[in-house]
């Protein structure tokens, strides 16, 4: 599993290649102010309302987990040159994440598929799985990401 370091252009990647984040504890005033900001729903918001809803208790919102999730990617969870440029993808949410909740992100690439039109970069498919301190996959996205290839090295001179 790639660890944090260096930044791997698409000739470094190859299929079945995994990366592990680092980890991000989250806490019922973060979830609160994210929803408050971004998705003010009651079962985000307060926890007495929450208890009654489908979640049974406070529960962070889906683009808080998936803003967490790319906070952790950046941080060298997808350790891409260039950045984490996306292209498209597919987000599911199986599990709601909770206050107290440490969460930690795992990737897999799945497919790379070099530019035909753009030979400077291509396309690289990645599938992460957010999990908690249990276990759980609280987010699980696909995403495509544009990736430069290696610069050519300079001729060298003699």
């Amino acid at each position: 599993m790639q660890g944090d370091g260096e930044r791997l252009f698409l000739d470094d990647l190859k299929v079945g290649q995994r990366f592990l984040s680092g980890s991000c504890e989250v806490d019922a005033s973060e979830i609160k102010a994210f929803a408050a900001q971004f998705d003010p729903q009651p079962f985000h918001l307060d926890e007495e309302a929450a208890k009654a809803s489908l979640f049974g208790g406070l529960a962070a919102s889906g683009w808080h987990t998936a803003a967490i999730t790319m906070k952790l990617l950046v941080g060298g969870g997808a350790p891409m040159a260039g950045g984490l440029v996306g292209a498209g993808g597919e987000l599911r949410w199986p599990a709601p994440v909770r206050p107290g909740d440490r969460l930690e992100v795992e990737s897999e690439i799945i497919a790379i598929a070099p530019s035909r039109s753009k030979p400077d970069r291509g396309m690289v498919t990645i599938r992460s799985w957010t999990r908690n301190q249990r276990g759980d996959v609280v987010q699980d996205m696909t995403a495509k990401l544009v990736v430069p290839r290696r610069p050519a090295e300079p001729l060298a001179q003699t």
